[in-house]
């Protein structure tokens, strides 16, 4: 089962996070080898998707890091928004490894 964490964007800023991906023990996800992706919609059925840059900070350490510019961010409309992040081993096995809710502010200053 994935672990579950909500993430707050203010639209029109960039936004990052660092994340560390753990095993059902507690102990980090050795990234090495991996692929990650992640991405976040509207709902469960929307065919429309905005795709996190993720990048892997620390194999050893299942760190990785979720980004969006300020470009992007100032394209998405206020609200709420489902998410997850999916590794995929050497192997070809894919599993989820985290997910959450996105909540993207509103911005004021344009």
């Amino acid at each position: 089962m994935a672990t579950v964490a909500n993430l707050f964007i203010d639209q029109g800023t960039d936004f990052s996070a660092t994340i560390s991906l753990k095993n059902q023990d507690g102990t980090s996800i050795n990234l090495t080898g991996y692929t990650v992706a992640s991405q976040f919609r509207k709902s469960y059925q929307s065919s429309t998707s905005v795709n996190f840059t993720v990048t892997i900070t620390s194999a050893s350490e299942g760190k990785i890091e979720l980004s969006l510019s300020d470009t992007a961010t100032s394209g998405i409309r206020a609200g709420r928004y489902l998410y997850d992040v999916e590794i995929t081993s050497p192997g070809g096995i894919r599993k989820r490894a985290l997910e959450g809710i996105v909540v993207i502010t509103p911005e004021i200053t344009r």
